[in-house]
């Protein structure tokens, strides 16, 4: 994720005006990502659930252009094995910190 994904967001968001902030849904638009609800909607929801349950990824929907099952399965394990490698130079900092304040 970088910058350049939350734009959108930031410029929706409006941190210095947020009065002037215009939602990007509607029924028109569905796909539009800026929504608001009122506290009464929130409330009455199961659990008062926060879940975007309105935003969906239609690529996830449509079963019939999966990848075969060993293209996702190997993407997963280069995945799991990028993030341990990640915890692993987060623990060598860690580690290396620690010895240094030790001595």
């Amino acid at each position: 994720m970088s910058l350049a994904d939350l734009q959108d967001f930031i410029k929706c968001y409006n941190a210095t005006n947020r009065n002037d902030r215009k939602e990007t849904w509607s029924e028109e638009n569905p796909e539009g990502r800026w929504r608001k609800f009122a506290y009464e909607e929130i409330i009455a929801r199961d659990k008062t659930n926060l879940d975007i349950f309105w935003l969906k990824d239609k690529s996830l929907a449509d079963l019939d252009n999966l990848p075969d099952p060993d293209i996702l399965a190997n993407e997963i394990i280069e995945n799991i094995e990028a993030s341990l490698e990640s915890f692993r130079e987060i623990m060598a900092t860690i580690n290396g910190v620690g010895e240094k304040v030790n001595h």
